[in-house]
């Protein structure tokens, strides 16, 4: 298979016979890559040939297990060297693997499995007690299989790939096939599987991966970011696995400790985070290069807009630039970033290489240059629908372009900057205020850890900015800090946009990929 790469016109050249196992996995061997380190895990290193055959395994498993083309398959998998072994698989024997959340609810899988009319799931074992409960009530869900050394009664994935044959036909899917789904993150209500086509992985791994990122073969990466949602998904699979890079992964729940112990063991040259644990890393004075990695050459921000105050501290104290940038499930990954040597904190850039912008207003008419309104973005890496979403999916996907539901304005730079998100927006005087604004400018206090901004009705019944604030180690709230934020505000902004109300809470509700759901602080915190 020829490489797919991009044309002057940044179109992927990706033939209509097409599987992406084919190009992320099996072709390493044939480039002599075998006995390369594709992965460590908490078991030790992996190579790119025993990854394949692990793949192998993994998709011969799953055939054995009674599945056929373009059944389902939910993987409830924890970063471990397991979870690309059955994504791959998966996708080499034309199953469609759907990695969920691995940080939800009884409540959330039941709906998840049941929507997705998955008829095997692969779940880690300490994630078990999860699902447990409801198998009973999953009548199309037909084998559980458990990846670790407790199979509470079900197959052990590692018993079943032993058994299972090493070498497996590919099967003869299209570009055009649907290869996986992933559940949107729900940071403004339920989840929504978004569905994936083959063609989709290539893309993201060379325009951003490639063009933007500038991965190479003897990079090593580290995403703190989780395989199971589109940003860790490319961090941690298609980009690496695209230039043959190696990977590092971290099955635990990522904490500026457990962060900060595998920059210092595995020296990677590459770092995916998110603002907040970038946020949480630097309120520890003893985290800095010397104690993380002294390689380090690049690191990379989505999720949430990266505040400008935070970027630039953390390339002040560990000597490598945050390319923070924008993208989504529906997108599958960044399609709107700042560049190396081009960096321009407070802002997300500008349009990667094979993806075009417009803002618009509400009535579909693109606005001018420095006025705010919607982003809509065309590319080839969209989700071609929600799954059993019909009337959501009209919404989102409207011909070539795809809505983001993200407020954006263009700065006389021609820079990308985030305003909120449509539904997070707040009219204050008639005036439009981003919560994101005033966000970055708490955030900016010496005293403030993070910081979420809402709309509450004052006395009179007007919307006004509401403001819940976790404050940096050994800080107490109180009224007079309070009104020092307040006055702090005002300094930095225009004074109609300081926050009437100032509310010191221990935590923001976040989803799993760490975006504050601003929808569960409206009215007081409802956690």
């Amino acid at each position: 298979m020829t490489s797919p790469m991009a044309s002057s016109e940044h179109a992927l050249d990706i033939p209509r016979d097409y599987n992406a196992a084919t190009w992320f996995i099996d072709r390493h061997l044939k480039q002599g890559r075998g006995d390369k380190v594709a992965y460590i895990d908490a078991d030790g290193s992996h190579t790119y040939a025993q990854l394949a055959d692990k793949v192998n395994r993994a998709g011969n498993m799953l055939k054995g297990l009674g599945l056929h083309m373009e059944d389902r398959i939910a993987m409830i998998t924890l970063d471990t060297v397991d979870f690309p072994a059955v994504f791959w698989g998966a996708i080499k024997a034309g199953i469609v693997p759907i990695p969920l959340n691995t940080l939800l609810t009884t409540g959330d899988y039941g709906y998840m499995l049941s929507d997705s009319r998955a008829r095997v799931l692969v779940i880690s074992e300490e994630l078990f007690d999860k699902v447990e409960p409801i198998l009973p009530d999953l009548p199309l869900l037909e084998k559980v299989v458990i990846s670790g050394k407790n199979g509470f009664g079900h197959p052990l994935l590692s018993d079943l790939l032993a058994q299972a044959e090493t070498k497996l036909k590919t099967a003869e899917t299209t570009r055009d096939d649907v290869a996986f789904w992933l559940y949107s993150s729900g940071s403004t209500g339920a989840p929504k599987g978004a569905v994936h086509l083959q063609r989709d992985l290539p893309a993201t791994a060379v325009h951003y991966g490639q063009q933007v990122l500038g991965i190479q073969e003897d990079d090593v990466t580290f995403s703190a970011a989780k395989l199971f949602f589109a940003y860790g998904l490319g961090n941690g699979m298609t980009f690496s696995l695209h230039v043959g890079a190696t990977t590092v992964l971290l099955k635990d729940r990522p904490t500026p400790e457990s962060v900060m112990k595998i920059l210092k063991d595995h020296q990677p040259t590459i770092f995916y985070g998110v603002p907040t644990l970038y946020g949480t890393i630097l309120a520890d004075p003893q985290y800095k290069r010397e104690t993380a990695s002294t390689r380090l050459r690049a690191c990379v921000s989505a999720g949430e807009a990266l505040p400008e105050d935070v970027g630039k501290r953390w390339e002040e104290r560990f000597g490598a630039a945050i390319l923070d940038g924008l993208g989504s499930t529906e997108m599958l990954h960044i399609f709107l970033s700042n560049r190396h040597g081009e960096v321009r904190y407070g802002t997300s850039g500008k349009p990667v290489p094979g993806y075009e912008m417009k803002i618009v207003a509400d009535d579909g008419h693109e606005v001018p240059q420095g006025e705010m309104g919607e982003l809509i973005v065309r590319g080839p890496s969209s989700a071609v629908a929600y799954w059993n979403q019909r009337e959501k999916s009209l919404k989102t996907f409207r011909g070539e372009w795809t809505f983001t539901g993200d407020k954006y304005y263009i700065d006389e730079d021609g820079y990308y900057r985030y305003a909120g998100r449509g539904d997070d927006m707040l009219k204050v005087g008639g005036i439009w205020v981003s919560p994101f604004e005033v966000e970055a400018a708490l955030i900016s206090h010496e005293k403030v850890l993070e910081a979420a901004v809402v709309g509450e009705a004052d006395g009179e019944g007007l919307i006004k900015p509401k403001a819940f604030v976790v404050l940096a180690p050994g800080e107490n709230g109180s009224e007079v800090l309070a009104e020092e934020l307040q006055a702090y505000v005002k300094s930095k902004l225009a004074p109609y946009k300081y926050p009437r109300w100032v509310e010191f809470v221990d935590a923001l509700p976040k989803t799993a990929t760490g975006k504050i759901q601003r929808f569960k602080l409206r009215g007081g915190m409802r956690m």
